[in-house]
Protein backbone atom coordinates (compact mmCIF):
# COMPACT_ATOMS: atom_id res chain seq x y z
CA UNK A 1 0.00 0.00 0.00
CA UNK A 2 3.29 2.59 0.50
CA UNK A 3 3.91 2.55 -2.98
CA UNK A 4 0.00 2.84 -4.52
CA UNK A 5 -0.26 5.90 -6.73
CA UNK A 6 -3.15 8.67 -7.19
CA UNK A 7 -2.53 8.15 -10.95
CA UNK A 8 -4.63 5.11 -10.91
CA UNK A 9 -8.53 6.24 -10.62
CA UNK A 10 -11.92 5.44 -11.65
CA UNK A 11 -11.22 5.21 -15.28
CA UNK A 12 -8.38 2.23 -14.38
CA UNK A 13 -10.68 0.65 -12.53
CA UNK A 14 -14.08 0.79 -14.91
CA UNK A 15 -11.67 -0.70 -17.57
CA UNK A 16 -10.27 -3.62 -15.17
CA UNK A 17 -13.44 -4.32 -14.17
CA UNK A 18 -15.05 -4.52 -17.59
CA UNK A 19 -12.12 -6.96 -18.81
CA UNK A 20 -12.74 -9.64 -16.01
CA UNK A 21 -13.71 -12.94 -17.16
CA UNK A 22 -16.95 -13.76 -16.80
CA UNK A 23 -16.83 -17.68 -15.78
CA UNK A 24 -13.95 -16.91 -12.86
CA UNK A 25 -15.38 -16.56 -9.73
CA UNK A 26 -14.90 -13.72 -7.22
CA UNK A 27 -14.73 -12.35 -4.21
CA UNK A 28 -15.97 -9.29 -2.12
CA UNK A 29 -14.88 -7.10 0.71
CA UNK A 30 -17.22 -4.52 2.53
CA UNK A 31 -15.71 -2.18 4.84
CA UNK A 32 -17.61 -1.02 7.63
CA UNK A 33 -15.70 1.57 9.52
CA UNK A 34 -17.68 2.63 12.43
CA UNK A 35 -17.31 0.78 16.05
CA UNK A 36 -19.58 1.25 19.33
CA UNK A 37 -16.25 1.49 21.47
CA UNK A 38 -13.08 2.61 20.33
CA UNK A 39 -9.60 0.15 20.79
CA UNK A 40 -7.10 2.16 21.56
CA UNK A 41 -4.39 -0.76 19.68
CA UNK A 42 -6.61 -0.10 16.48
CA UNK A 43 -4.64 0.83 13.33
CA UNK A 44 -7.61 0.64 11.24
CA UNK A 45 -9.67 2.97 9.56
CA UNK A 46 -12.66 3.42 11.95
CA UNK A 47 -14.96 6.03 13.33
CA UNK A 48 -16.87 6.05 16.67
CA UNK A 49 -20.86 7.11 16.34
CA UNK A 50 -22.89 8.00 19.10
CA UNK A 51 -25.86 7.90 16.67
CA UNK A 52 -27.05 5.61 14.35
CA UNK A 53 -27.87 8.14 11.43
CA UNK A 54 -24.28 8.17 10.59
CA UNK A 55 -24.20 4.62 10.00
CA UNK A 56 -27.35 4.29 7.99
CA UNK A 57 -26.47 6.70 6.00
CA UNK A 58 -23.12 4.87 5.33
CA UNK A 59 -24.66 1.64 4.96
CA UNK A 60 -27.22 3.58 1.85
CA UNK A 61 -24.35 4.40 0.22
CA UNK A 62 -22.77 1.09 0.12
CA UNK A 63 -26.15 -0.03 -1.62
CA UNK A 64 -24.82 2.43 -4.12
CA UNK A 65 -21.54 1.27 -4.34
CA UNK A 66 -22.22 -2.43 -4.66
CA UNK A 67 -24.39 -1.60 -7.73
CA UNK A 68 -22.40 1.04 -9.71
CA UNK A 69 -19.72 -1.67 -9.23
CA UNK A 70 -21.57 -4.19 -10.57
CA UNK A 71 -22.90 -1.97 -13.27
CA UNK A 72 -19.13 -2.34 -15.10
CA UNK A 73 -18.85 -5.86 -14.55
CA UNK A 74 -19.05 -8.35 -18.02
CA UNK A 75 -21.96 -10.37 -16.14
CA UNK A 76 -23.86 -11.07 -12.77
CA UNK A 77 -20.69 -12.55 -11.87
CA UNK A 78 -19.86 -15.42 -8.88
CA UNK A 79 -18.41 -15.35 -5.42
CA UNK A 80 -16.97 -17.80 -3.66
CA UNK A 81 -15.79 -15.97 -0.96
CA UNK A 82 -17.01 -12.83 0.53
CA UNK A 83 -16.08 -11.15 4.11
CA UNK A 84 -17.29 -8.26 6.03
CA UNK A 85 -14.65 -6.09 8.27
CA UNK A 86 -14.27 -2.60 9.43
CA UNK A 87 -14.28 -1.41 12.43
CA UNK A 88 -17.50 -3.62 13.51
CA UNK A 89 -19.81 -4.46 10.77
CA UNK A 90 -22.38 -5.97 13.16
CA UNK A 91 -22.87 -2.08 14.13
CA UNK A 92 -25.53 -2.03 11.12
CA UNK A 93 -28.91 -2.65 12.22
CA UNK A 94 -30.07 -6.09 11.11
CA UNK A 95 -32.53 -4.21 8.42
CA UNK A 96 -29.57 -2.26 7.17
CA UNK A 97 -27.36 -5.33 7.17
CA UNK A 98 -30.39 -7.24 5.52
CA UNK A 99 -30.89 -4.79 2.68
CA UNK A 100 -27.48 -5.09 1.84
CA UNK A 101 -27.30 -8.44 1.54
CA UNK A 102 -30.25 -8.59 -1.01
CA UNK A 103 -28.28 -5.85 -3.04
CA UNK A 104 -25.32 -8.36 -3.22
CA UNK A 105 -27.75 -11.29 -3.91
CA UNK A 106 -29.04 -9.13 -6.63
CA UNK A 107 -26.11 -8.75 -8.79
CA UNK A 108 -23.93 -11.42 -7.99
CA UNK A 109 -24.68 -15.09 -7.50
CA UNK A 110 -22.68 -17.57 -4.63
CA UNK A 111 -21.38 -20.71 -5.22
CA UNK A 112 -22.83 -23.52 -3.33
CA UNK A 113 -19.50 -23.81 -0.89
CA UNK A 114 -19.31 -19.88 -0.43
CA UNK A 115 -17.69 -18.59 2.71
CA UNK A 116 -19.23 -15.93 3.73
CA UNK A 117 -17.29 -14.58 6.88
CA UNK A 118 -17.75 -11.28 9.04
CA UNK A 119 -16.34 -9.72 12.06
CA UNK A 120 -18.01 -8.99 15.16
CA UNK A 121 -17.49 -7.34 18.65
CA UNK A 122 -18.57 -9.67 21.85
CA UNK A 123 -18.94 -6.42 23.87
CA UNK A 124 -21.96 -5.24 21.52
CA UNK A 125 -23.01 -8.49 19.87
CA UNK A 126 -26.62 -9.54 20.63
CA UNK A 127 -28.61 -13.08 20.86
CA UNK A 128 -30.89 -11.19 17.62
CA UNK A 129 -28.44 -10.11 15.30
CA UNK A 130 -26.70 -13.36 15.70
CA UNK A 131 -29.92 -15.19 14.73
CA UNK A 132 -30.41 -12.55 11.64
CA UNK A 133 -26.46 -13.48 10.58
CA UNK A 134 -27.58 -17.19 10.64
CA UNK A 135 -30.78 -16.16 8.44
CA UNK A 136 -28.50 -13.92 6.20
CA UNK A 137 -26.72 -17.22 5.01
CA UNK A 138 -23.09 -16.47 7.13
CA UNK A 139 -20.78 -19.44 8.13
CA UNK A 140 -17.78 -17.92 9.45
CA UNK A 141 -17.63 -15.31 12.25
CA UNK A 142 -14.21 -13.58 13.52
CA UNK A 143 -13.95 -11.68 16.75
CA UNK A 144 -10.69 -10.13 18.20
CA UNK A 145 -10.19 -11.60 21.79
CA UNK A 146 -6.31 -10.25 21.74
CA UNK A 147 -5.43 -10.79 25.30
CA UNK A 148 -8.10 -11.95 28.07
CA UNK A 149 -5.81 -10.58 31.31
CA UNK A 150 -7.92 -7.66 32.99
CA UNK A 151 -3.91 -5.13 32.79
CA UNK A 152 -3.85 -5.64 29.44
CA UNK A 153 -7.29 -5.19 28.93
CA UNK A 154 -7.67 -1.98 30.44
CA UNK A 155 -4.46 -0.25 28.80
CA UNK A 156 -5.66 -1.22 25.40
CA UNK A 157 -9.43 -0.52 26.30
CA UNK A 158 -10.94 -3.79 25.18
CA UNK A 159 -12.62 -5.29 28.13
CA UNK A 160 -14.05 -8.23 27.47
CA UNK A 161 -14.20 -10.72 30.06
CA UNK A 162 -13.77 -14.80 28.52
CA UNK A 163 -17.53 -15.52 29.38
CA UNK A 164 -18.28 -12.76 27.45
CA UNK A 165 -16.37 -14.39 24.58
CA UNK A 166 -17.62 -17.76 25.10
CA UNK A 167 -21.20 -16.60 25.37
CA UNK A 168 -21.16 -15.32 21.76
CA UNK A 169 -19.20 -18.23 20.68
CA UNK A 170 -21.62 -20.57 21.78
CA UNK A 171 -24.49 -18.05 20.78
CA UNK A 172 -22.79 -18.51 16.75
CA UNK A 173 -22.32 -21.77 16.96
CA UNK A 174 -25.86 -22.36 18.36
CA UNK A 175 -27.52 -20.72 15.42
CA UNK A 176 -25.60 -22.57 12.91
CA UNK A 177 -22.24 -20.68 11.93
CA UNK A 178 -20.04 -23.22 13.26
CA UNK A 179 -17.04 -21.38 12.33
CA UNK A 180 -15.44 -18.94 14.53
CA UNK A 181 -11.50 -16.91 14.32
CA UNK A 182 -10.14 -15.13 17.06
CA UNK A 183 -7.74 -12.61 16.50
CA UNK A 184 -4.61 -12.68 19.39
CA UNK A 185 -1.95 -9.61 19.45
CA UNK A 186 1.21 -9.78 21.38
CA UNK A 187 3.84 -6.73 21.85
CA UNK A 188 0.71 -5.00 24.00
CA UNK A 189 1.58 -2.61 27.17
CA UNK A 190 1.78 -4.97 30.39
CA UNK A 191 1.79 -8.22 28.55
CA UNK A 192 4.20 -11.44 29.64
CA UNK A 193 4.39 -14.37 27.84
CA UNK A 194 2.61 -15.93 31.19
CA UNK A 195 -0.67 -13.62 30.19
CA UNK A 196 -0.47 -14.35 26.73
CA UNK A 197 0.27 -18.32 27.27
CA UNK A 198 -2.80 -18.28 29.62
CA UNK A 199 -5.31 -16.12 27.13
CA UNK A 200 -4.38 -18.57 24.72
CA UNK A 201 -5.65 -21.72 27.24
CA UNK A 202 -9.00 -19.89 27.70
CA UNK A 203 -9.27 -19.83 23.97
CA UNK A 204 -8.60 -22.97 22.90
CA UNK A 205 -11.27 -24.18 25.92
CA UNK A 206 -13.70 -22.30 23.38
CA UNK A 207 -12.00 -24.24 20.35
CA UNK A 208 -11.87 -21.26 17.67
CA UNK A 209 -11.35 -23.10 14.32
CA UNK A 210 -9.13 -20.41 13.31
CA UNK A 211 -6.31 -17.79 15.42
CA UNK A 212 -4.65 -15.36 13.97
CA UNK A 213 -1.71 -14.23 15.94
CA UNK A 214 -0.69 -10.06 15.36
CA UNK A 215 2.25 -8.53 16.32
CA UNK A 216 1.06 -5.06 18.12
CA UNK A 217 2.62 -2.45 15.65
CA UNK A 218 2.80 0.95 17.47
CA UNK A 219 2.49 3.87 15.47
CA UNK A 220 0.73 6.79 17.25
CA UNK A 221 1.34 9.53 14.85
CA UNK A 222 -0.46 7.26 12.39
CA UNK A 223 -3.25 5.84 14.34
CA UNK A 224 -4.04 9.15 17.32
CA UNK A 225 -5.74 6.24 19.64
CA UNK A 226 -2.80 4.76 20.06
CA UNK A 227 -1.52 7.89 21.87
CA UNK A 228 -3.89 7.02 25.01
CA UNK A 229 -1.41 3.75 25.31
CA UNK A 230 1.55 4.41 27.83
CA UNK A 231 5.04 3.61 25.66
CA UNK A 232 6.87 2.94 28.13
CA UNK A 233 4.53 -0.31 29.16
CA UNK A 234 5.16 -2.06 25.60
CA UNK A 235 7.22 -5.38 26.18
CA UNK A 236 10.65 -4.53 24.14
CA UNK A 237 12.01 -6.67 20.89
CA UNK A 238 13.25 -9.94 22.71
CA UNK A 239 10.17 -9.54 25.40
CA UNK A 240 8.05 -9.38 21.63
CA UNK A 241 9.88 -12.26 20.09
CA UNK A 242 9.81 -14.50 23.20
CA UNK A 243 5.80 -13.53 22.70
CA UNK A 244 5.67 -14.25 19.70
CA UNK A 245 7.39 -17.94 20.06
CA UNK A 246 5.73 -19.08 23.30
CA UNK A 247 2.51 -17.94 21.37
CA UNK A 248 3.12 -20.49 18.54
CA UNK A 249 4.02 -23.13 20.69
CA UNK A 250 1.29 -23.03 22.89
CA UNK A 251 -0.95 -23.13 19.90
CA UNK A 252 0.61 -26.15 18.47
CA UNK A 253 0.57 -28.15 21.40
CA UNK A 254 -3.33 -27.63 22.28
CA UNK A 255 -3.46 -29.19 18.70
CA UNK A 256 -3.72 -26.41 16.21
CA UNK A 257 -1.66 -26.34 12.82
CA UNK A 258 0.81 -23.65 12.18
CA UNK A 259 -0.45 -21.51 8.99
CA UNK A 260 2.50 -19.59 7.57
CA UNK A 261 3.67 -17.06 9.55
CA UNK A 262 1.19 -15.91 11.80
CA UNK A 263 -2.38 -18.10 11.21
CA UNK A 264 -3.26 -21.57 12.86
CA UNK A 265 -5.98 -23.99 12.32
CA UNK A 266 -7.71 -27.08 13.45
CA UNK A 267 -6.62 -30.24 11.80
CA UNK A 268 -10.14 -29.94 9.62
CA UNK A 269 -10.39 -26.47 9.03
CA UNK A 270 -9.83 -25.52 5.06
CA UNK A 271 -7.07 -23.71 5.76
CA UNK A 272 -5.42 -26.50 7.43
CA UNK A 273 -6.35 -28.19 4.36
CA UNK A 274 -5.03 -25.69 1.70
CA UNK A 275 -1.47 -26.37 3.58
CA UNK A 276 -1.23 -30.05 2.83
CA UNK A 277 -2.99 -29.62 -0.55
CA UNK A 278 -0.43 -26.55 -1.86
CA UNK A 279 -2.89 -24.30 -2.19
CA UNK A 280 -2.91 -22.02 0.66
CA UNK A 281 -3.45 -18.38 -0.43
CA UNK A 282 -2.83 -14.48 0.70
CA UNK A 283 -4.45 -11.36 0.71
CA UNK A 284 -4.70 -7.97 2.30
CA UNK A 285 -6.94 -10.30 5.00
CA UNK A 286 -4.14 -12.65 5.73
CA UNK A 287 -3.71 -16.32 4.84
CA UNK A 288 -6.49 -17.77 3.15
CA UNK A 289 -8.24 -20.23 0.87
CA UNK A 290 -9.64 -18.10 -1.74
CA UNK A 291 -8.37 -18.87 -4.98
CA UNK A 292 -10.30 -15.98 -6.63
CA UNK A 293 -8.08 -13.79 -8.99
CA UNK A 294 -10.42 -10.64 -8.27
CA UNK A 295 -11.32 -9.01 -5.15
CA UNK A 296 -14.20 -6.48 -4.98
CA UNK A 297 -13.20 -3.78 -2.06
CA UNK A 298 -16.51 -2.14 -1.68
CA UNK A 299 -16.63 0.76 1.49
CA UNK A 300 -14.51 3.67 2.39
CA UNK A 301 -10.96 2.95 2.39
CA UNK A 302 -11.46 -1.20 1.07
CA UNK A 303 -8.56 -2.37 -1.18
CA UNK A 304 -9.37 -4.84 -3.55
CA UNK A 305 -7.09 -6.75 -6.98
CA UNK A 306 -8.13 -7.59 -10.18
CA UNK A 307 -5.33 -9.53 -12.40
CA UNK A 308 -4.83 -5.91 -13.64
CA UNK A 309 -3.96 -4.11 -10.45
CA UNK A 310 -4.82 -2.79 -6.94
CA UNK A 311 -6.95 -0.30 -5.89
CA UNK A 312 -7.96 1.54 -3.02
CA UNK A 313 -11.03 3.34 -1.91
CA UNK A 314 -11.09 7.30 -0.58
CA UNK A 315 -10.58 7.09 3.14
CA UNK A 316 -12.92 9.56 3.73
CA UNK A 317 -16.18 8.71 4.19
CA UNK A 318 -17.51 11.55 3.08
CA UNK A 319 -15.37 12.24 0.25
CA UNK A 320 -16.18 8.40 -0.64
CA UNK A 321 -19.89 9.13 -0.23
CA UNK A 322 -19.75 12.31 -2.84
CA UNK A 323 -18.24 9.70 -5.15
CA UNK A 324 -20.60 7.19 -5.36
CA UNK A 325 -23.64 9.77 -5.11
CA UNK A 326 -21.96 10.96 -8.36
CA UNK A 327 -22.28 7.96 -9.92
CA UNK A 328 -18.06 7.77 -9.93
CA UNK A 329 -15.95 4.45 -8.68
CA UNK A 330 -14.77 5.73 -5.46
CA UNK A 331 -10.98 5.42 -6.06
CA UNK A 332 -8.37 7.08 -4.57
CA UNK A 333 -5.24 5.00 -5.97
CA UNK A 334 -3.93 1.69 -6.75
CA UNK A 335 -0.91 0.13 -8.89
CA UNK A 336 -1.12 -1.56 -12.25
CA UNK A 337 0.86 -5.06 -12.50
CA UNK A 338 3.25 -5.39 -15.13
CA UNK A 339 4.53 -8.78 -15.70
CA UNK A 340 7.62 -8.27 -13.53
CA UNK A 341 5.31 -7.62 -10.76
CA UNK A 342 3.30 -10.81 -11.09
CA UNK A 343 6.22 -12.51 -11.38
CA UNK A 344 7.44 -11.63 -7.98
CA UNK A 345 4.47 -11.49 -6.16
CA UNK A 346 3.73 -15.34 -6.97
CA UNK A 347 7.30 -16.01 -6.04
CA UNK A 348 6.38 -13.36 -2.87
CA UNK A 349 3.12 -15.60 -2.31
CA UNK A 350 5.14 -18.76 -2.46
CA UNK A 351 7.25 -18.29 -0.05
CA UNK A 352 4.96 -16.82 2.48
CA UNK A 353 2.15 -19.50 2.20
CA UNK A 354 4.68 -22.59 1.26
CA UNK A 355 8.01 -21.80 3.04
CA UNK A 356 9.75 -22.35 -0.58
CA UNK A 357 9.91 -21.95 -4.24
CA UNK A 358 10.88 -23.16 -7.51
CA UNK A 359 12.66 -19.76 -8.90
CA UNK A 360 12.90 -22.23 -12.24
CA UNK A 361 9.25 -23.17 -12.26
CA UNK A 362 8.37 -18.95 -11.38
CA UNK A 363 10.73 -17.66 -14.33
CA UNK A 364 9.33 -20.99 -16.98
CA UNK A 365 5.21 -19.77 -15.48
CA UNK A 366 5.61 -16.08 -16.39
CA UNK A 367 7.68 -16.34 -19.40
CA UNK A 368 10.64 -14.83 -18.04
CA UNK A 369 14.83 -16.06 -18.37
CA UNK A 370 16.12 -17.75 -15.24
CA UNK A 371 18.29 -15.19 -14.50
CA UNK A 372 15.58 -12.79 -13.42
CA UNK A 373 16.46 -12.26 -9.82
CA UNK A 374 20.30 -11.73 -10.25
CA UNK A 375 19.84 -8.40 -8.28
CA UNK A 376 19.01 -10.16 -5.48
CA UNK A 377 21.74 -12.93 -5.38
CA UNK A 378 24.04 -11.52 -3.09
CA UNK A 379 21.03 -11.09 -0.75
CA UNK A 380 20.40 -14.88 -1.26
CA UNK A 381 23.57 -15.74 -0.43
CA UNK A 382 24.00 -14.22 2.64
CA UNK A 383 20.77 -15.26 4.19
CA UNK A 384 22.16 -18.54 3.57
CA UNK A 385 25.45 -18.14 5.00
CA UNK A 386 22.61 -16.79 7.99
CA UNK A 387 21.27 -20.21 7.96
CA UNK A 388 18.19 -18.53 7.34
CA UNK A 389 17.19 -20.50 3.69
CA UNK A 390 19.07 -23.17 1.94
CA UNK A 391 19.31 -23.34 -2.00
CA UNK A 392 19.74 -26.11 -4.18
CA UNK A 393 21.05 -26.47 -7.86
CA UNK A 394 17.93 -26.68 -9.11
CA UNK A 395 17.01 -23.02 -8.05
CA UNK A 396 14.60 -23.82 -5.31
CA UNK A 397 14.36 -22.00 -2.01
CA UNK A 398 13.48 -23.33 0.97
CA UNK A 399 13.16 -21.75 4.48
CA UNK A 400 15.19 -22.95 7.19
CA UNK A 401 13.12 -23.80 10.83
CA UNK A 402 15.55 -20.91 12.31
CA UNK A 403 14.29 -18.96 9.18
CA UNK A 404 10.44 -19.36 8.86
CA UNK A 405 9.95 -16.73 11.30
CA UNK A 406 11.19 -14.35 9.20
CA UNK A 407 9.97 -15.26 6.07
CA UNK A 408 8.55 -11.68 5.35
CA UNK A 409 12.20 -10.77 5.23
CA UNK A 410 13.90 -13.48 3.01
CA UNK A 411 10.46 -12.73 0.75
CA UNK A 412 11.07 -8.65 0.63
CA UNK A 413 14.20 -8.96 -0.70
CA UNK A 414 12.45 -10.19 -4.24
CA UNK A 415 10.22 -7.10 -3.98
CA UNK A 416 11.01 -4.56 -6.23
CA UNK A 417 9.20 -1.71 -4.80
CA UNK A 418 10.73 -2.31 -1.62
CA UNK A 419 14.39 -2.10 -3.08
CA UNK A 420 13.50 1.18 -4.97
CA UNK A 421 12.17 3.20 -2.08
CA UNK A 422 12.13 2.84 1.76
CA UNK A 423 8.16 2.78 3.27
CA UNK A 424 7.19 2.50 7.12
CA UNK A 425 5.81 -0.50 7.66
CA UNK A 426 5.44 -3.00 11.11
CA UNK A 427 7.81 -4.53 12.76
CA UNK A 428 8.67 -8.14 11.32
CA UNK A 429 8.44 -9.80 14.69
Amino acid sequence: MPHFSPDIGPDDYATWLSALDPLDPLSLYLHVPFCKKVCWYCGCNMKLSARYQPIADYAATLRKEIGLVAGYLPTRMRVSHMHWGGGTPTSLSESDLGHAMEVIDHHFSFASDAELAIESDPRTLSGDMIKHLAGLGFNRASFGVQEFDPQVQLAINRVQPPDMVRASVDGLRAAGIANINFDLIYGLPHQTVGTLTRTIELCAAMRPNRVALFGYAHVPWMAKAQRMIDAAALPGAAERLAQAKAASEALVAMGYVAIGLDHFAVPDDPLALAVRQGTLRRNFQGYTTDTATTLLGMGATSIGRTPHGYTQSIAETRAWTRAVEAGTLPIAKGCALTADDTLRGWVIEQLMCNGRVDLAAAAAQHKAPLGWYAEVETDLAQMERDGLIYRDAAHRITMTKAGAPLVRTVAAVFDAYLRAKAAQHSVAV
